[in-house]
């Protein structure tokens, strides 16, 4: 009983994974080094493997301490929304840059390209195309996410789960098209400033898409195991609010890059 918990706040025990974390990013890094140099592609999938298993590790201690162990007090979840308000800002800053490298080069667009921009050569998707499906099924996830975050708050955990399943099968959905795009592009990375510009916001945006995806797929399945209740589910909000911003995004990239960046 001498020491028996007195307050609100969590206090971590030791954890394995921030290292073990940190060390399936570098050898995931290097491995897309390596693999990009064509020397060897299984550095990647170790790193990848690494990464997978921390995930699936810190998520499960997270799930226990918060629906088991009870150490996600009010007080503690004050903290996490504010860490998360943070870190969606943070990631506001990363495609800011981007969204000015593509700013710099089309508005400036300097000798080496021409001084037009899209540069000469350079055959631009149609917007009102593949984007604009995209662009639907985008607003529309965002609407069922919020669809199932609602309610749960009413107690409704059927269109908890319906929402859920609606919102990751369209962000799966989104996956393919991109591929399907990417697969179409008259244009590539390397050797003009047009393709590097596209496929780096749009590909780190894409990237953000399959993380949303697995993000809500872990509260799917969360939901149907009955983690979450009206009053303590900060990891659906959590996963709510970065699926929103990720839609933000994409409305920036539709309107900026495909719509007035390409015409």
């Amino acid at each position: 009983m001498a020491h028996a918990k007195t307050h609100d706040y969590h206090l971590v025990e030791p954890s394995p994974w921030p290292i073990a974390g940190a060390a399936g990013a570098v050898t995931t890094a290097v491995g897309l080094l390596l693999w990009f140099h064509d020397i060897t592609f299984w550095v990647f999938v170790v790193g990848a493997a690494i990464l997978g298993y921390v995930m699936m590790s810190w998520w499960y201690d997270i799930v226990k301490e918060a629906t088991f162990e009870g150490a996600h007090t009010p007080v503690v979840q004050v903290g996490l929304r504010f860490g998360m308000v943070l870190f969606i800002a943070s990631e506001v800053m990363f495609f800011a840059a981007w969204f000015w490298a593509f700013y710099n080069a089309s508005l400036f667009p300097t000798d080496a390209i021409g001084g037009v921009w899209p540069p000469p050569g350079i055959e631009v998707f149609d917007p009102f195309k593949l984007p604009l499906v995209n662009t639907i099924i985008l607003l529309t996830s965002s609407t069922t996410v919020t669809w199932a975050h609602h309610a749960l708050r009413h107690g409704d955990y059927r269109g908890l789960k319906i929402g859920l399943w609606i919102t990751v099968l369209l962000g799966l959905a989104f996956t393919a098209i991109q591929i399907t795009e990417y697969a179409e592009a008259a244009f590539s990375f390397g050797g003009n400033i047009y393709g590097a510009t596209f496929f780096m916001a749009t590909g780190f945006h894409g990237a953000h898409v399959i993380i949303g995806t697995i993000f809500l797929s872990v509260c799917l399945l969360r939901a149907h195991r009955g983690h979450f209740t009206p009053d303590h589910h900060f990891g659906l909000e959590a996963a709510a609010w970065y699926w929103h911003f990720v839609d933000v995004v994409w409305l920036f990239l539709f309107f900026s890059i495909y719509w007035w960046g390409g015409s």
